[in-house]
């Protein structure tokens, strides 16, 4: 296999970018919601034959084996040619975890079927009443034999209605402190007991489910890491979601169609939008900064703290105030669904604002975030 990392930066994104550019399909080029892994599964398995499902992985593990600075360049180039997520929680999640806390077993079990999309996997963390403070879960796992027995209930799980697996954290002693008792299971979603039921947002799109799990065997094989201690698992894949939750490209793409609305519309002869449109651009400016030093970070290897919350509050906080402003602009036409047009330009503004509404909510809510900062970076009671 090329050794990409021998490559200069540069040199490496232009490579990823000619390859985009010539393969990615053009009609799924920014999608204005989470495509379906039916949708984007062509694409992915064409990847899958390259080698190129998991490039942060080691090389040993089937993975690329980017450095952290590469992996950043990689993740950039995607988001600048708008190409689709599929449900790669068993990629950028599962695998990692595993790497680093698996068994040979579990390795050699998962891992191969996670590169090759034979198994996809989504997130049971979020609960009803437990979302943001996720300690407060209460879906239980009771040790049977060589089984937990789980029972509980997750939501807000994204695609799960097009998993084959579920990694979820689950209460196995219920007399600890609510960190200290909680697991990391890997659970099949053919086993009986599980029931999926879609959630249909305010767009009309079924993104998130709701899971049931009532009476479900997991093998104990399944347990990863030991007994009780998923919590320190579960805040290291947090913390990495939270850098790309905060990435400012979400905040420079919905700034980019606020900008063509705005000059269809011929807004930029209104002194009042000029001067909120250069704020924005201002705010999104600092966001790319702020994102650039936590990056750093990443490329020196070194943990991301709780500071990481702040980036994530900027970013969506940043988008939620452009689709904000997409919609009035619009005026009566930001109310209507789809594609409106503007002169010789179509442009959804109502679609910017029902992304970036869920975007302060997931990944941990920004009021919790806000928390986080308070008593974890400014010491505060």
């Amino acid at each position: 296999m090329k050794d990409w990392n021998a490559l200069p930066d540069d040199q490496f994104r232009v490579d990823i970018r000619a390859f985009l550019e010539a393969n990615y399909p053009e009609h799924l080029r920014y999608p204005s919601r989470r495509m379906r892994w039916h949708e984007v599964k062509e694409w992915y398995l064409l990847r899958a034959e390259q080698g190129w499902t998991a490039p942060g992985w080691p090389k040993e593990y089937g993975g690329v084996g980017l450095s952290p600075t590469k992996q950043l360049i990689y993740i950039e180039e995607l988001e600048r040619w708008g190409v689709a997520r599929a449900p790669d929680q068993g990629v950028i999640m599962v695998g990692h975890l595993l790497i680093k806390y698996g068994t040979d077993a579990q390795k050699k079990e998962f891992l191969p079927k996670i590169l090759s999309w034979e198994h996809i996997w989504c997130q049971g963390y979020s609960e009803p009443n437990a979302g943001s403070d996720l300690a407060s879960l209460r879906t239980q796992a009771v040790e049977d034999g060589d089984d937990y027995v789980v029972n509980g209930q997750k939501t807000w799980t994204t695609l799960a209605q097009d998993a084959t697996h579920m990694f979820l954290l689950a209460r196995t002693d219920q007399q600890a402190k609510k960190q200290a008792g909680i697991s990391f299971l890997l659970v099949d979603l053919d086993t009986p007991g599980v029931t999926i039921r879609p959630i249909r947002n305010i767009a009309g799109h079924e993104e998130f489910c709701e899971v049931f799990l009532e009476d479900v065997r997991v093998p104990k094989r399944n347990l990863v890491g030991a007994p009780n201690e998923g919590w320190t698992m579960a805040k290291a894949l947090l913390g990495f979601e939270r850098l790309f939750l905060g990435s400012p490209k979400l905040a420079q793409n919905a700034l980019g169609r606020l900008r063509t609305l705005a000059e269809a519309r011929g807004l930029f002869s209104d002194q009042g939008f000029v001067d909120q449109f250069a704020r924005l651009e201002l705010d999104v400016a600092d966001l790319g900064e702020a994102y650039e030093s936590f990056a750093d970070q990443v490329r020196a290897g070194q943990p991301l703290g709780a500071d990481i919350s702040w980036l994530k509050v900027w970013g969506t906080e940043t988008f939620d105030r452009i689709a904000a402003l997409a919609v009035q602009s619009a005026e009566s036409y930001g109310a209507l669904a789809g594609p409106q047009r503007y002169g010789d330009t179509d442009v959804d503004a109502l679609v910017l604002y029902f992304d970036a509404l869920p975007a302060t909510i997931y990944g941990g809510t920004n009021e919790i975030q806000r928390n986080i900062l308070s008593k974890q970076v400014l010491q505060l009671p």
